[in-house]
């Protein structure tokens, strides 16, 4: 009995030794898994590559052991403007700001530049203001405008020298170009509809500025500097069509918005040889009638016969809770999808089972290139599988989602399931300087910080700046110059790191 007894234990003790141990190679073969089907897991990082790699994830670890230690200031769970202003002083941040990003292929025209630029613009000679719902309204002309307004036109030169304060005076002024307020209160607790309020008050006082043809030449150019200087090397943007004005009130006609654009892009390249170009994506808003959506259609038309190489196709915009959803121009879509490339938004919601939520299925069936946001996709299994399969990618603009109140704990954003699934997503930043952030480090940076994984490192990094090339709308040729400038810009920048002293600072981390 004494040695049954010995054996049965001898065995029970055997097991506890095997289990554990074949438990543990299960468990990373699982995590092993995990890691290979995200986005970046197939990435192979060379020998200077992988001393980079070190360098960024000794930061990252820092950082994150900090928050996790003290996670009442883990900054990612609050407000962006909460923390924006901290963002410069992370090392992690520092490399990031550095690093060569490939394209930006979600971005909406007119709400791209800086406040502090624009305000600049302000001190331009003719300028006139009033102040309608809300928000200020420019205008340039040699006499006071004749346009209607709530209140009565001044010229901002005389607001200026009359304020007593110049520079309280501009201060102001740079509140009707920013959504920004430092430390988020205003934002804290908002609905969607109250910030998308303010949201479109914003991009009516910059819309209204920049509508002056020498003004928006200097825009443009200036965007295009911001963006390059952020190591960003193409931009694909959404573009409505309307007319600019001169001096004198000469109006151009609408053609003459994407030649500005075009013009101006060319002088940049001329300036900044490594920088491959724009396109532009027609778009409408969806809040307009399908008469003014086949005005538009046709237009996106005549204008990709005119300019094949600039016109990349057409999308629907605004607000998807409260605009129409895209079934409602089913017909003419469904008509023009075998002429124009569609890139729409969709599912850019926090709703189940509405209109808006549903605008998914229809892009995926309208045969979007790419689909804008895709916020709502997690919620719909069939439709992630089938963005896989057609290889539809996912423009995440994360800080975006988070301002215009569809996320408040960047943590829970969708984007993390993106990427642990392997999706084809491509980071941008929607409007960026409606929130005064960087053209898209910021955003960037939030994805890896903030939603990809702890263990994601420089091979995500990486293949999000290799998808926005290969999702872009170029053609071949271009996009493999892209590829090679993004290839020797990405090798200076892994040698800078290396060589950075204060990155490799071992007693700083």
């Amino acid at each position: 009995m004494y040695k049954l007894a010995y054996i049965i234990a001898s065995l029970i003790t055997l097991d506890a030794r095997i289990i554990p141990n074949k438990y543990n190679e299960e468990r990373q073969a699982l995590l092993d898994e995990e890691t290979l089907t995200a986005v970046g897991g197939k990435v192979h990082l060379n020998a200077n590559e992988t001393i980079a790699n070190d360098i960024l994830m000794r930061w990252k670890m820092k950082e994150l052991n900090a928050s996790n230690n003290n996670p009442q200031y883990f900054n990612y769970s609050k407000h962006y403007f909460s923390y924006k202003e901290d963002l410069k002083y992370s090392k992690v941040y520092q490399i990031i700001q550095r690093m060569p990003k490939g394209a930006a292929l979600h971005l909406h025209n007119t709400l791209l530049l800086h406040a502090d630029v624009l305000v600049q613009f302000t001190y331009e000679d003719h300028l006139y203001a009033c102040q309608e719902d809300g928000t200020m309204l420019f205008h340039f002309s040699e006499t006071t405008p004749d346009m209607p307004c709530l209140t009565e036109w001044s010229l901002v030169s005389h607001l200026r020298n009359s304020s007593g304060n110049t520079t309280a005076f501009d201060a102001q002024l740079r509140n009707y170009f920013t959504m920004y307020k430092e430390n988020g209160e205003d934002y804290k607790s908002v609905d969607i509809n109250t910030v998308w309020k303010r949201f479109r008050k914003v991009g009516r006082a910059i819309g209204s500025l920049i509508a002056y043809r020498p003004v928006r030449e200097k825009y443009w150019y200036e965007t295009l500097r911001q963006f390059y200087n952020d190591n960003v090397m193409y931009i694909e943007i959404r573009s409505g069509i309307y007319s600019l004005y001169e001096l004198n009130g000469t109006l151009h006609d609408k053609k003459y918005l994407m030649d500005l654009v075009k013009n101006v892009t060319n002088e940049f390249i001329a300036d900044h040889p490594d920088f491959i170009g724009v396109k532009v994506i027609i778009s409408q808003s969806r809040a307009r009638s399908v008469d003014q959506v086949v005005e538009v259609l046709n237009m996106t038309r005549r204008l990709k016969a005119e300019m094949p190489d600039f016109i990349a196709g057409f999308d629907l915009v605004g607000q998807e809770d409260a605009g129409k959803p895209l079934k409602e121009f089913l017909p003419v879509l469904s008509e023009a999808k075998d002429e124009i490339n569609f890139y729409l938004h969709a599912g850019e919601t926090g709703w189940l089972g509405t209109s808006a939520d549903e605008n998914l299925v229809d892009a995926i069936l309208l045969g979007s290139k790419r689909i804008g946001h895709g916020y709502a996709l997690t919620k719909h299994p069939s439709l992630m599988t089938a963005v896989k399969k057609k290889d539809i990618a996912l423009e995440v603009n994360v800080i975006s989602n988070a301002v215009l109140a569809l996320v408040q704990d960047v943590r829970n954003h969708p984007l993390a399931s993106y990427l642990a699934l392997g999706l084809p997503v491509v980071l941008s930043s929607d409007d960026p300087g409606a929130w005064s952030a960087k053209p898209l480090t910021d955003d960037f940076f939030v994805a890896f910080m903030g939603i990809a994984s702890r263990h994601a490192d420089l091979r995500l990094l990486k293949q999000l700046a290799l998808n926005s090339i290969a999702y872009s709308s170029l053609e071949c040729e271009r996009k493999e110059r892209l590829l090679s400038v993004f290839n020797a810009r990405w090798d200076k920048f892994v040698a800078d790191v290396i060589s950075d002293p204060s990155l490799n600072d071992k007693h700083s981390s």
